[in-house]
């Protein structure tokens, strides 16, 4: 009992209970925790600049061969975009087969979809948006100057041992932050349900069960086969990051667990530059969550308005997803204004149907969250293993894969 009350995974569970409690019984109440979340995801993204500068700069300067970091982002960037043609396309076929969106509108809750249809017109994917909006990049680009700079320093020892002294304390004070992970988790579940209500589920529990169910297919069967190629178990990684997982259930934000993500791989036996290099990469370009979500919405207001699409019109839509899908990178909304876009560049389904979505969007955004952070840890041990650069520790759990 001791070891239980003592796992941080034990406490968030438990507060994840709490938090969908109060938000049923007393949502007034619940709505105000919103506070609590907030607070807990901003913090934990105050590390998130300094742990990705810290990794890749120490990364790429006790790498020594510059090549290594150039072939290590193209095949993290071959890797992304094949794994986000497959998500968009189960997104599709399922959608297809189960037809979420065969339902009546009648019973279905309406909010105002305004904010992102107006935008739609001027939500074409962008270069040099994507960039300046993406804070994660931003510092990725950095650290990779400033790691290359560093090779051809003399200084080079002397800054990598100052940097690797201000890499523990960053670390370090990240583990006594992750105490407040309850906190985080129950403030995000509270809200969630306070505002929305478990009753909003109702009308569409089918487009629900076939998010969750296309997202359940693509962990075990996509990214579960390509772990046991490597001789890895699916089933053992989650249990390895089930403390990022329930996080990110709690607080709906995959940015809440980068930090302790990137952290548990070094641990799981990936080099510390293969870690920094594809793990932020993948937080802006390999959205597997996002891209399965933002295909099978598509498809789903298709049969909600019974819009008939050709064979072509749905290879259009993946074409079309697969580059305005990056932008959908930690902005909040952001997947509206791409669905939005999405909609306009097919003339044929009203774009006023994203009303029927934003009443049950946050409860399939945990799904999204948990998919994404899932496919880059998985996309991170591919790398490695293909570059040899994963050594598992000895006595590890995963040494006897």
């Amino acid at each position: 009992m001791k070891t239980v009350f003592k796992n941080l995974t034990f406490w968030v569970l438990i507060a994840i209970i709490a938090g969908i409690l109060l938000g049923h019984y007393a949502p007034a109440t619940a709505i105000k925790m919103e506070i609590v979340g907030k607070t807990f995801v901003n913090i934990i993204k105050l590390f998130i600049g300094p742990i990705i500068f810290l990794t890749i700069v120490l990364g790429i300067s006790g790498m020594g061969d510059l090549k290594k970091v150039g072939r290590i982002g193209l095949k993290s960037l071959i890797y992304f975009e094949v794994l986000t043609t497959f998500a968009l396309a189960i997104g599709i076929v399922v959608a297809v087969i189960i037809q979420p969106g065969k339902i009546s509108k009648t019973g279905l809750q309406e909010q105002d979809p305004s904010k992102y249809t107006n935008t739609s017109g001027h939500a074409g994917f962008n270069w040099a948006d994507f960039f300046l909006s993406n804070f994660t990049l931003q510092i990725l680009l950095v650290a990779i100057v400033v790691g290359i700079v560093l090779n051809f320093s003399k200084h080079r020892e002397a800054a990598v041992h100052t940097l690797s002294k201000w890499s523990k304390l960053v670390f370090k004070g990240l583990k006594y932050v992750m105490y407040l992970a309850p906190l985080g988790a129950f403030g995000g579940m509270a809200y969630t349900i306070g505002k929305f209500g478990l009753h909003t589920l109702i009308p569409l529990a089918k487009l629900m069960g076939t998010v969750y169910l296309t997202m359940f297919l693509f962990v075990f069967l996509i990214l579960g086969a390509i772990l046991r190629y490597y001789k890895l178990s699916i089933f053992k990684f989650l249990k390895y990051i089930e403390e990022e997982l329930l996080l990110v259930l709690g607080t709906s934000s995959s940015e809440s667990a980068l930090p302790t993500l990137m952290q548990k791989l070094e641990k799981m036996g990936c080099s510390k530059s293969v870690v920094g290099l594809v793990v932020p990469t993948g937080y802006s370009f390999n959205l597997d969550g996002t891209s399965i979500y933002l295909s099978m919405s598509v498809i789903f207001l298709a049969q909600l308005y019974n819009v008939h699409l050709s064979l072509a019109e749905m290879a259009s839509i993946i074409g079309i997803l697969m580059v305005t899908s990056k932008g959908a990178a930690g902005v909040t909304g952001s997947g509206f204004i791409i669905l939005a876009s999405t909609l306009t560049a097919i003339h044929k389904i009203p774009v006023e149907g994203l009303a029927f979505l934003l009443g049950v969007d946050k409860f399939m955004s945990e799904a999204r969250a948990i998919t994404n952070i899932i496919g880059n840890g998985v996309a991170t041990i591919v790398i490695a293993k293909s570059e040899k650069e994963f050594i598992t520790p000895a006595g590890g759990e995963f040494a006897k894969d």
